[in-house]
């Protein structure tokens, strides 16, 4: 069993039958195999070399399977491990999933459950093993729609060109209006499923009583209202990309059955008798903390790791170092175009107001705000007093300042508290502040976003702060 080879399993079961099932299965579908009959030979096994995904037994004679699996996850093997488990068992299978494995499936399974898994695991150990060797020096200014040179940015691109074109799961988080459904086109554009349908719906927008009827479709009669069969969203999108946004929406109800078809490929109709298949690749996305809905109940645990395949973190727009100017460049063109107004560029005042303010609606809301300024005002250049936003974030009152004895004749400020000894050594923390940004600056050679990421700030919060720059 090569190291490298793309389809490479081993399978480490000590029921010798159960074990020769699956490599005929898996020999079949074209995949390399090799049998484990131990936790020893395992581990021996992946001495001589590492496969692209291994089938455990967690029921092992001479340790667990969990033991091997934690050997694999603390030396950073690049194998995806499958976990093979009972209906009594699936707790310790979805606490393997948490220490590392890819998935788990459940006996009985068929030849077909168990091949369509294991290509996955195959094409998911080899897509994080492009993402580890991509270099960080490759940067883009554009990819797939998105606007941003920034290193956050970077690291978006290069994991949608690595998991684009592979099937498997991704998992979109990121704050309102930073771009998910976005993303989630990039991924259908990047995939082999592109020339199929692309399906986007809104868990948390559609009302509870008819998401699984959205989802799933429904026949004539099933429900009042229900006039005609309705295809869903699922086969809707088939052999194509479903996006399921806002995903932590979903009723605990509707997510078990979404978890039944994810583990199958099966689902039935709203009021239907029988059961239909889709193919889908399946993008989701969510702007809240997807563990945090885990602990606190409102999310299944197993349907989180079937679904968190592979995660992509949208950064907010504040954390995006300069491409709040960048991405404003281009929608003042747009909008400028749309609205039939002369606005070209922006004043120096108006650059220094959009680096400082914060975005807390992120690309969203820089849009609406520029598009207020063009339609409100006539001219060629946008000025930070056209800007709808709050006047504190660009141009805010001069501080009352605060009486503090004078320092002695000749005594110069100190920024550095440990060498204090006396009241009249005591300098202000605003005091303290400036200096601090303005070494970083200086020895960043004026580069303020390589400044703030050193200070552990954004670059807006500098801006808001220097003095003369936007900041008191």
């Amino acid at each position: 069993m090569p190291a490298g080879d793309t389809r490479n399993v081993l399978v480490v079961e000590d029921t010798a039958s159960m074990a020769e099932l699956y490599r005929a299965y898996l020999e079949r579908a074209g995949f390399t195999v090799a049998v484990a009959g131990s936790g020893a030979a395992a581990l021996a096994a992946l001495e001589a070399g590492v496969p692209r995904a291994i089938v455990l037994d967690l029921n092992l004679p001479d340790m667990s399977g969990l033991d091997i699996l934690g050997r694999i996850v603390s030396e950073k093997l690049p194998a995806s491990v499958v976990v093979v488990t009972t209906d009594g068992s699936i707790k310790i299978a979805v606490e393997a999933m948490r220490a590392g494995a890819y998935d788990f499936i459940v006996k009985p399974f068929t030849a077909d459950r168990l091949t369509t898994t294991i290509r996955n695991a195959c094409e998911s150990a080899r897509l994080k093993t492009e993402v580890d060797v991509l270099r960080d020096s490759f940067t883009r200014g554009r990819f797939c729609g998105f606007i941003g040179e920034s290193l956050p940015m970077q690291a978006v691109y290069r994991a949608l060109e690595a998991a684009g074109p592979s099937n498997a799961t991704i998992f979109v988080t990121g704050e309102s209006g930073t771009g998910k459904e976005l993303c989630a086109e990039a991924v259908h554009r990047l995939s082999r499923r592109a020339g199929g349908p692309f399906v986007a719906i809104n868990c948390g927008a559609i009302p509870r009583d008819l998401i699984e009827s959205e989802l799933f479709g429904h026949v004539r009669g099933s429900f009042t209202g229900a006039v005609a069969d309705r295809a869903g969203a699922v086969r809707q999108a088939d052999g194509g990309t479903l996006f399921l946004d806002e995903i932590g929406e979903m009723h605990i109800d509707l997510q078990t059955k979404l978890l039944r078809f994810l583990q199958t490929g099966v689902f039935r109709p709203v009021g239907g008798s029988r059961d239909e298949k889709a193919d889908i690749r399946v993008v989701c996305a969510t702007n809240r903390d997807p563990l945090a809905e885990v602990n606190a109940g409102r999310f299944r645990e197993d349907l989180y790791y079937r679904l968190h395949v592979v995660p992509i973190q949208l950064p907010p727009l504040r954390e995006r170092e300069d491409d709040v100017v960048l991405i404003a460049g281009e929608l003042l063109k747009q909008i400028a175009g749309e609205e039939q107004r002369r606005f070209r560029a922006f004043t120096p005042d108006a650059i220094e107001a959009l680096r400082a303010y914060e975005w807390p609606g992120n690309v969203r809301q820089l849009q609406n705000v520029l598009r207020n300024a063009i339609v409100m005002h006539q001219g060629e250049e946008v000025t930070a007093a056209m800007l709808p936003i709050p006047r504190s974030a660009h141009a805010p009152e001069a501080p009352v300042p605060v009486p503090r004895p004078a320092p002695p004749p000749g005594a110069s400020a100190n920024a550095d508290p440990a060498s204090w000894s006396l009241v009249s050594d005591i300098v202000a923390l605003a005091e303290i502040e400036r200096i601090a940004i303005e070494k970083a600056i200086a020895i960043c050679e004026g580069n303020v976003p390589r400044a703030a990421a050193f200070l552990g700030v954004s670059p807006s919060t500098i801006y808001r702060k220097r003095p003369g720059q936007g900041g008191g």
